[in-house]
């Protein structure tokens, strides 16, 4: 990186924080909103996951633009108006009154988020970290608290201003977030004006020819399948299963600090470890904590099972994702190549929340959804083990 670029220091703590206030503001929110809303509007828990769903949809059709843009431009500009539309959407949320305007709304949390959070802001380490992988993994460190922070702060902020009121303090805390973005993409090392970007080596339409591209492409779409069909559903299904309220939040706020854990294990191990061999520990271990969840409904030892493997498979693999895909397919075109991977997931991950509330609604409960989800994580888990070959 050249002496005007970002110091890895600026790079990580501001891209730490703008995405723990992203995603803490943007999505972690979402489950716990179902519930007044489906009260106070009338709208069925289908409606919503459906508008949910319509934001991942988005997300994922503007993926590639944003990371073709990235590569011949940069990410300055882009990721402050991603920054700021989150902040404005929050608010129009919390104004909302019509499932039209509702879907519009996530239709634009789904832009919002492809230029402005974790693809984005991981093409920006990648190319302009000295060590992209300690740096993602700093960061994954500090976005692992998400869950943890923001759960229980939106539903104190639910039980004190209302779901509406919350919302709109969480779009304060988003403004927050534009401002660190801008002062930290002051000083982007971005490419010569007039000058043509460097061709990659690779074309696109070759990657998605290549067994390495084709696997990682099955590996990150069941990935992408589970969280958010969890991200969606896992607080209604643990209430289903009887839990108190106490016992649900924590296991899905425990979540986070799991998944810290995991990712200070590989920051330890530093050069040491292989991504290729721990992107093959994570991907097995994602089944392995579905079947603890499918096995033991009553059991609460089976859910601290489930926790502690999904969490660590889930902290891991976001590194694997980006540092991951970078070791394997190289960095030639990186955004281009990251934003092809998240067009490929996105009938996965926009599907999962919609077609676990659809099994949820025909099946009178979701007894039979974890047995669906390690199903899935055994095909991510192949794919992964196809990419990871040499």
């Amino acid at each position: 990186m050249s002496g005007g670029g970002l110091s890895d220091r600026a790079l990580i703590w501001g891209m730490a924080v703008t995405q723990l206030v992203g995603w803490g503001t943007l999505f972690t929110p979402f489950p716990l909103m179902v519930a007044p809303m489906e009260a106070e509007l009338g709208w069925s828990r289908v409606q919503l996951n459906a508008a949910y769903t319509t934001g991942l949809l988005a997300a994922g059709l503007a993926a590639v633009p944003a990371g073709r843009w990235f590569d011949r431009h940069g990410a300055r500009g882009m990721m402050g108006l991603g920054t700021a539309l989150g902040a404005v959407l929050l608010v129009a949320w919390s104004l909302v009154g019509h499932p039209i305007a509702f879907f519009a709304i996530w239709i634009g949390i789904g832009i919002a988020q492809a230029i402005g959070l974790w693809g984005i802001a991981m093409a920006v380490v990648v190319e302009q970290a000295r060590d992209a992988t300690r740096s993602i993994t700093i960061i994954s460190l500090v976005t692992g608290f998400t869950g943890t922070v923001f759960l229980p702060l939106t539903d104190a902020l639910i039980g004190a201003l209302g779901w509406r009121g919350a919302l709109q303090a969480l779009a304060v805390l988003q403004l927050g977030s534009v401002l660190i973005t801008v002062l930290m993409l002051r000083h982007e090392r971005r490419p010569t004006p007039g000058a043509a970007p460097p061709a990659p080596r690779v074309p696109l339409l070759a990657r998605l020819r290549q067994r390495a591209f084709l696997g990682l492409a099955v590996c990150f779409a069941a990935h992408a399948f589970i969280a958010t069909g969890l991200g969606a559903h896992l607080i209604p299904l643990l209430r289903e299963r009887g839990w108190p309220e106490a016992t649900v939040l924590l296991i899905a706020a425990a979540h986070g600090p799991a998944q810290v854990v995991a990712r200070a294990v590989l920051f330890a191990a530093g050069r040491r470890a292989s991504l290729r061999r721990v992107g093959l520990w994570a991907a097995g271990l994602v089944p392995v904590g579905m079947l603890a969840l499918a096995a033991g409904p009553a059991s609460l030892a089976l859910t601290i099972v489930f926790l502690l493997a999904w969490a660590i498979a889930d902290g891991l693999m976001t590194i694997i994702r980006a540092a991951g895909t970078a070791e394997i397919l190289g960095r030639e075109g990186y955004g281009t190549v990251t934003g092809a991977l998240a067009v490929i997931s996105m009938p996965p991950r926009t599907g999962a929340p919609l077609l676990l509330a659809l099994l949820w609604e025909g099946l009178g409960g979701y007894g039979l959804v974890p047995w669906l989800l390690v199903a899935v994580g055994l095909v991510g888990a192949a794919g992964y083990a196809v990419a990871a070959r040499r």
